[in-house]
């Protein structure tokens, strides 16, 4: 599989521009002037231009009907609707020659928007953040999605154009630039990307390779048929283009359970099979993660290195739930599978991972998922809150707004030293209170049919708050999800700033050396709330916790587990509510 083929390839001569079309019967490549392509084998299209080069833009014309942007385009300067650009990705002067990522196991992560990481929303004013990151303790910086979105605005899961950085955001070399600069930095930074769907707004594949979707529908529009061979490459190159020619370290693969390919995920192997390749090739730590929401042991292998064809670690859903519906007391949606006891379903995910591994649930009405305990601690990436779960609440209102703080100093605790990888939401370390909701910026009848859409599934919102909830489709919707940067200065936001760069300087010196050939060990919860969790670390230490998740004083032996001390105060005889300590011994 050649996985550079779609896009402009430039040359000596020119430029070569190729597309995919086998439902047209004529192509043109629209530059100056237009130039007819060849059809070859396969539906391909091709034509040699010679004089064109990068900075060229052009767009293709289909059957004298429609012209359209190239849907490998590398950059779109004027969105999805305009002409695509020619851009030479080996132009670009890399100052962090030396760069080779970091092991997984040293993965402390932080998810931000670009959009609203800064007042600024671009890539180049990232920059000016990234010492914050290395700072509080943050090794790796995972970008929500890029790919070319319809309008201003938008999450990112609604990409259209997947090679196209959004022009939103700047151009293709000042994303470059906040990658580099992160890497003289030593911050890994990864990318969320999206092969379950196309966004509804400026994807015409429809009209010249409708072969592109298949009959079955995801939550977010027509499934893409990945059992054709140029669906395929066009997925895994996708993948490939990202990590090479922007120097990515890792990928998140969003919401693979909604990938429809009959006879298994086998595109899933594929794609980390050649991602790992391409490791191997070049030295570097490349990181596959996915989020499934099916629980999916059987396709993780955290010490799979290069990927072979597993993922790193999966997003772990199950762990949030767990600690919501104890802060609290959620039970909408799916926070009715951990309503039975959410302290011994945190204690079951500290002990194997998973909370539902192979046991049914109620949500998704059936079983769902594998048996984990077998895979490494560092194989589920736990957090207390992240996009999703702040932005699919009806006003996108973050946890400092509906847990007490000693909870949530508690739960940090635990989450910042237990041996999985941890990860962060943007401003969550000082407790930023910034709501993170859903918006987009789509216009006409699209604009009215999302506001339709959530008005049904957000009714008892709707019911409750009225105009409250926010309309995602505003600028102010948008603009209220920028993040309070001068918020750390605050009393509050240096207390908990103080707290997360604490814990994470106590896992980098105590946790991290221990990381590889850690396994889970065992962990229980006491009718009065006092946790006790152990894990066997890789040089043959027991890291041991003591938590008591309740609001009352819990009697103790003095001293607590054994081991040395390396986080919280030793005890006397109770342990005082919401306390956490850990030993390792």
């Amino acid at each position: 599989m050649n996985d550079r083929q779609f896009g402009p390839c430039l040359a000596n001569y020119g430029t070569r521009f190729r597309l995919w079309a086998p439902a047209a019967n004529r192509v043109e490549v629209m530059l100056e002037q237009p130039h007819a392509m060849k059809r070859g084998e396969d539906g391909w299209f091709t034509a040699d231009i010679a004089g064109v080069k990068a900075g060229a833009r052009y767009k293709f014309r289909i059957d004298d009907e429609i012209d359209v942007p190239d849907p490998a385009s590398a950059f779109q300067p004027d969105d999805v609707f305009g002409p695509s650009e020619v851009i030479d990705h080996e132009a670009y002067p890399w100052r962090a020659t030396n760069w080779r990522g970091q092991p997984w196991q040293e993965a402390v992560i932080v998810e931000a928007h670009v959009g609203t990481f800064t007042k600024e929303g671009s890539y180049r004013a990232m920059i000016d953040r990234l010492d914050h990151l290395v700072e509080t303790g943050i090794t790796a910086l995972e970008l929500m999605p890029l790919a070319d979105f319809a309008g201003s605005r938008n999450w990112g899961y609604d990409g259209v154009l997947w090679y196209a950085p959004d022009s939103a955001y700047g151009r293709p070399e000042d994303l470059k630039a906040l990658i580099d600069e992160a890497h003289l930095r030593g911050l890994m930074v990864m990318l969320d990307v999206v092969y379950n769907h196309f966004g509804p707004e400026g994807n015409y594949l429809g009209r010249y390779a409708p072969s592109f979707f298949t009959e079955a529908h995801t939550p977010w529009g027509s499934a893409i048929d990945y059992r054709v061979k140029e669906v395929r490459a066009f997925a895994i190159g996708n993948a490939l283009h990202w990590l090479r020619d922007y120097r990515f370290d890792g990928l998140r693969l969003d919401a693979v359970n909604s990938i429809v390919e009959p006879g298994g995920l086998s595109l899933l192997h594929d794609l980390s099979a050649a991602a790992g390749q391409l490791a191997a090739e070049t030295g570097r730590h490349i990181h596959v993660v996915l989020e499934n929401g099916d629980n999916r042991a059987s396709i993780l292998d955290a010490t799979q290195d290069p990927p072979q064809g597993k993922y790193r670690a999966q997003w772990n859903d199950d762990y949030h739930h767990a600690w919501r519906v104890l802060m609290t007391g959620e039970k909408q949606g799916y926070y009715i599978d951990y309503q039975r006891s959410p302290r011994s379903d945190i204690a079951r995910s500290l002990s194997s991972g998973f909370v539902y591994q192979g046991e049914l649930s109620t949500f998704r009405r059936g079983k769902r998922g594998e048996p984990s305990r077998h895979l490494a601690p560092i194989a589920f990436i736990n957090f207390l809150q992240n996009h999703d779960q702040i932005g699919n609440r009806a006003l996108g209102d973050r946890l400092e707004g509906n847990a007490d703080a000693r909870m949530i100093e508690a739960a940090l605790q635990v989450l910042l030293i237990a041996p999985h990888v941890p990860m962060l939401f943007m401003g969550e370390e000082w407790g930023s209170t910034v709501p993170f909701p859903f918006f987009c910026d789509f216009g006409g009848d699209l604009a009215d049919a999302v506001r339709k859409g959530r008005r049904v599934e957000l009714a008892w919102a709707y019911a409750e708050y009225g105009d409250e909830v926010p309309d995602a489709l505003a600028a102010s919707t948008r603009d209220s999800a920028v993040l309070d940067w001068d918020r750390r200065e605050a009393p509050a936001g240096r207390k908990r700033l103080t707290l997360v760069r604490e814990l994470l300087r106590t896992r980098k010196q105590q946790i991290v050396p221990r990381l590889v050939g850690a396994a889970f060990g065992k962990a229980q919860v006491a009718d009065d709330g006092l946790l006790t969790a152990d894990w066997r670390m890789g040089d043959g230490a027991t890291l041991r916790l003591l938590a008591n998740l309740s609001d009352q004083a819990i009697s103790h032996a003095p001293g607590g587990p054994a081991g040395t001390l390396i986080w919280g105060s030793e005890l006397g005889g109770s342990v005082p509510p919401w306390t956490v300590l850990w030993r390792i011994g």
